[in-house]
């Protein structure tokens, strides 16, 4: 019906973001709610399942409260979460313990142990990180068995989330993709990677693509929520893959950087062409016969944040200090490892450096190393991708770092890339999930709802300033390899 409305929520790491839009995408409402991370000991890092189901309580009430006539024709949900957590239920859907999240480091030991065993690598397309769901579950055999033998399913966050919403244990092949049990080229379970782990299929959730129906809103909520059954649930995605879903980067080649928290680089592409000792990520789309590649740094606007914290500025003052155009690369190296790095290193036990300082040097060149050193990094994942055979001939830029010209100028010259700035609106992963909450409850083509978004400004890459960012980058580049023979 032409007023139906659909609803993306995406969870993210320190809160839910809830957007309610109509069938063309256009915005309604929006809300957000917030939650806590625990970190119980160093390495360590949890959520409780049930603060993301209040959070959702939360969110949707806030939404009513904006647009009730609208909310009142929900027909659709879509779910995005942050990957590779594990939320462990017993035989009666209870949660056993908290959700290890993604950026838990305590399993580095099964991590390597599984990345040695046989094929894992090529039936998974990835090198087994710390962060990802299988070794998680290794760790609790070994240190939590009382916990391990009660385990009836394991569902990744955005999957507990529907399962909250219509009581089945549906998976999405996206966010299932990013686990090591998955046999991400004929998207599907592999019995070899699950026998790795010690863990079997029926503990595994049905998957189904992100575009598709998982099942429909439980009736107890269809009432509490002020709705008219049915409602859709779609089988959701991953963040990232939401996110390209957002910005409509579909079809191979188009994709998008996002200077974040941590910084991503990624691609779509047609086929599935893994490349896992590059430490890039093969997942698959969150639509059908579509994969997408990304290199992942672990700290972009963190490490401004960091710096900011260390001069006692606020980023923002510190890039608008900088003015808007770049010149020619600064003379002190800055290394973003504050937290490790994933591409191209694999490295979680590596730190972040600064060389080349000077007794003049003041806060103006401590910012601009860090620009430049974040924006290497990302060049890391760019090459990365090409030895993988991507070959984006541009991207769009998203994050909070792209509200600074300078950084996405400095981005665009280091990566030799033109950067697309969309116009100002909703394009992320909340966004990527209201679509496919319209694909599954409609039965449309994610080509014809998945559209690309407006651009206000495309940002060329100084062309008399590349060769001398080609430069620095390679005198950048040989920095790690030596400090790792120091460490």
């Amino acid at each position: 019906m032409a007023n139906d409305t659909f609803l993306g929520l995406d969870l993210g790491t320190s809160g839910l973001r809830g957007l309610l839009v109509d069938a063309q995408g256009r915005v309604l409402a929006e809300a957000e709610a917030e939650y806590e991370v625990s970190r119980p000991l160093p390495g360590w890092s949890e959520q409780a399942p049930a603060d993301w189901t209040q959070a959702v309580q939360t969110v949707v009430s806030r939404l009513r409260s904006q647009d009730a006539d609208a909310f009142s024709h929900l027909t659709g949900i879509g779910v995005a979460g942050h990957m590779h957590g594990a939320v462990l239920l017993d035989d009666n859907g209870q949660v056993l313990r908290p959700c290890i999240l993604w950026n838990d480091t305590r399993s580095h030991a099964e991590a390597a142990w599984l990345d040695s065993q046989p094929d894992v690598r090529q039936l998974s397309g990835n090198i087994v990180f710390p962060g990802f769901t299988a070794p998680k579950l290794a760790w609790i055999q070994a240190h939590e068995p009382e916990v391990f033998a009660r385990v009836d399913k394991v569902l990744l966050p955005a999957a507990y989330l529907n399962f909250w919403m219509t009581g089945e244990t549906v998976g999405d092949l996206s966010d299932a993709a990013g686990t090591s049990w998955l046999d991400v080229g004929a998207r599907d379970w592999s019995p070899e990677l699950l026998e790795a782990s010690g863990m079997r299929q029926a503990r595994m959730p049905r998957l189904v693509e992100g575009c598709a129906p998982a099942g429909h809103l439980r009736a107890d909520l269809v009432a509490e929520w002020g709705l008219s059954a049915p409602v859709t649930v779609a089988g959701g995605a991953g963040d990232n893959a939401a996110a390209a879903c957002g910005v409509g980067a579909l079809n191979d080649g188009e994709g998008f950087v996002s200077l974040g928290t941590s910084g991503v680089l990624l691609t779509a592409r047609d086929g599935y062409v893994p490349k896992p000792e590059t430490a890039v990520h093969t997942f698959c789309h969150a639509v059908p016969d579509r994969w997408y590649q990304m290199g992942v740094i672990l700290s972009a606007t963190d490490s401004l944040n960091w710096l900011s914290r260390q001069l006692g500025q606020n980023p923002a003052e510190l890039t608008q200090a900088l003015g808007e155009q770049i010149d020619v690369p600064g003379r002190i190296r800055f290394l973003p490892y504050l937290s490790g790095e994933r591409t191209p290193h694999n490295d979680s036990h590596t730190r972040g450096a600064f060389l080349g300082l000077g007794i003049a040097d003041d806060p103006l060149d401590l910012t601009r190393a860090v620009l430049e050193g974040v924006g290497f990094a990302l060049r890391d994942s760019l090459e990365a991708l090409r030895t993988a055979g991507a070959r984006p001939e541009r991207l769009l830029i998203i994050g909070g770092g792209s509200r600074s010209t300078y950084w996405v100028e400095l981005l665009a010259t280091i990566l030799n890339l033109p950067l697309d700035l969309p116009e100002q609106g909703e394009f992320g992963a909340a966004m990527g999930a209201a679509r496919l909450g319209i694909c599954a409850a409609t039965g449309a083509r994610p080509e014809d709802i998945m559209t690309k978004p407006a651009i206000a400004e495309t940002i060329l890459p100084r062309a008399d300033l590349t060769a001398a960012y080609d430069a620095a980058y390679r005198n950048w580049r040989a920095i790690y390899p030596a400090l790792k023979e120091l460490s």
